[in-house]
């Protein structure tokens, strides 16, 4: 699985990091950076949450 996040849409809501901060980090220019681009299929789950959180819908999930 691949995680995207579109810093076009990131408004820095801290959603994700909440969810999954072992994926997503929120620096200081209010927007997401992924700490893991392919992580774990064991993560899937907040990785989903992540997705379902995010108020601008700036994160995407691909699997390969």
């Amino acid at each position: 699985m691949k995680v995207i996040v579109d810093q076009q849409l990131c408004e820095g809501n801290m959603r994700c990091q909440e969810a999954a901060p072992e994926v997503f980090e929120v620096r200081d220019d209010d927007k997401s950076y992924l700490l893991i681009e392919n992580p774990p299929e064991s993560m899937r789950e907040k990785i989903k949450l992540a997705v379902r959180l995010c108020p601008r819908q700036a994160i995407t999930v691909i699997d390969d």
